[in-house]
């Protein structure tokens, strides 16, 4: 009875992470350490980018409010030029091409339109990709991370074979640590790229729809201008 308790003792009751990781060869644990890395970058990046993006939607809806509102856009410019709200830097760009359209005297009204228009969707275009620049880690990480799992598990049942042959036994306790840390490294490729997938997916969503909305603010100033154009 003594003997049967201390083995029954001495057989872990549950996975220890920190042991799976230590057990395992050399390889799969750098397959570890780099999908652990991987994630936390991810992880960095989603928290970082959901406030970014919430910041610019606040500060866009209250610059957008204050510039409908006002009856000089020159003043409301200056009092955003140093703050970071892509919709005045959208404003910015229609009101320079402006400037230098009507410098001299306008000749070519409907080039004038043209080129205004232009402008802003070169800079909504611009602050869109600059919105979205580091959601192609996400990418990276959700299509690349599980394939990189899987290779670190093909290896540690590689090697768990390899011990097969060099004890000369098939006995389930040769075999199963390595199958259980091979497979860990799996379970670590899929935990980086399941939140990686959901934030890339959602986040270029919200990219999208704040491109829209700046696009629907240039339209909009486009309209304005026209129509000022129209009386020069």
């Amino acid at each position: 009875m003594n003997l049967f308790a201390a083995t029954a003792a001495a057989v872990p009751t549950r996975l220890s992470p920190i042991e799976l990781f230590m057990d395992a060869d050399i390889v799969v644990q750098a397959v570890m350490v780099g999908l652990l890395l991987a994630s936390v970058w991810s992880w960095m990046i989603i928290i970082s980018f959901g406030m970014r993006i919430s910041g610019a939607r606040r500060r866009a809806k209250a610059f957008e409010t204050e510039f409908w509102q006002a009856d000089d856009f020159d003043s409301v410019m200056r009092d955003h030029h140093k703050k970071d709200v892509p919709s005045a830097r959208v404003a910015n760009a229609a009101m320079l091409e402006w400037k230098r359209s009507t410098k001299g005297g306008l000749k070519d009204r409907d080039g004038a339109r043209q080129r205004i228009a232009s402008a802003m969707e070169s800079q909504v275009a611009a602050e869109a990709d600059e919105l979205a620049d580091r959601l192609g880690f996400l990418a990276t990480t959700g299509s690349v991370a599980p394939f990189v799992g899987l290779f670190g598990t093909v290896w540690g049942i590689m090697n768990s074979f390899f011990q097969i042959g060099a004890q000369e036994s098939s006995s389930l306790a040769v075999v199963a640590p390595g199958i259980s840390e091979a497979l860990f490294a799996t379970a670590i490729g899929l935990f980086a790229a399941i939140p990686a997938v959901i934030g890339y997916n959602r986040f270029s969503g919200a990219v999208n729809t704040f491109e829209a909305r700046l696009q629907r603010f240039a339209d909009r100033f486009h309209s304005n201008l026209s129509r000022e154009l129209e009386r020069v």
